[in-house]
């Protein structure tokens, strides 16, 4: 095994969870919306499996997260199973802070937090509207059977009564999303 082969296996989990903990951060930005600050917030577990790629080791996270605001301006935090905040990210126009236990990162929009924890953009901005089951009303989708279709990820909703929603791009490397949402009692 070559090194950069080793070094992909030991880092790509941790890029991974990187990444995530990029859309749950601690850090304020600037001027944020206090409505926002007021919303309620969307809770439950996710799982998320990529597939190895020519520049990265096959990825698998599972995580509890909370998640609160839209494609504009939000927060996301992942848990761990004890409750700790593994990662934490918000994000507005023009900037997304994430905070790890390794510190602070910015990045210029949730696509390029993606792309650099996965090594591909995995469309995060979508995920507000896709756990209340619609499409994000930015990118063109198509209705099909138990959900909907868009930018190349099929998302099934047909399950949400239950508090699943699972997405799946299949085009390489495949990458996969399924979350159970906490359903208030």
């Amino acid at each position: 095994m070559t090194l950069r082969a080793r070094r992909a296996r030991v880092c790509g989990p941790l890029a991974l969870l990187t990444v995530l903990g990029l859309l749950a951060a601690c850090a304020t930005p600037p001027s944020p919306d206090p409505a926002l600050a007021q919303g309620p917030w969307t809770t439950g577990r996710l799982s998320l499996k990529a597939d190895a790629s020519a520049e990265r080791a096959a990825q698998s996270l599972s995580a509890a997260f909370e998640l609160r605001g839209n494609a504009t301006q939000g927060e996301l935090r992942l848990l761990s199973p004890l409750g700790s905040v593994l990662a934490a990210a918000q994000w507005q126009p023009g900037l997304v802070l994430l905070n790890t236990p390794q510190g602070e990162q910015r990045f210029a929009d949730l696509s390029d937090l993606s792309h650099q924890a996965l090594g591909e953009a995995v469309p995060l901005a979508a995920l507000p509207a896709w756990l209340a089951g619609r499409p994000w009303a930015e990118a063109p989708h198509q209705n099909l059977p138990g959900g909907f279709e868009q930018m190349g990820w099929r998302v099934w909703t047909e399950r949400l009564a239950e508090g699943w929603v699972e997405a799946r791009r299949d085009s390489p490397p495949a990458v996969q999303l399924r979350v159970r949402l906490d359903r208030p009692e």
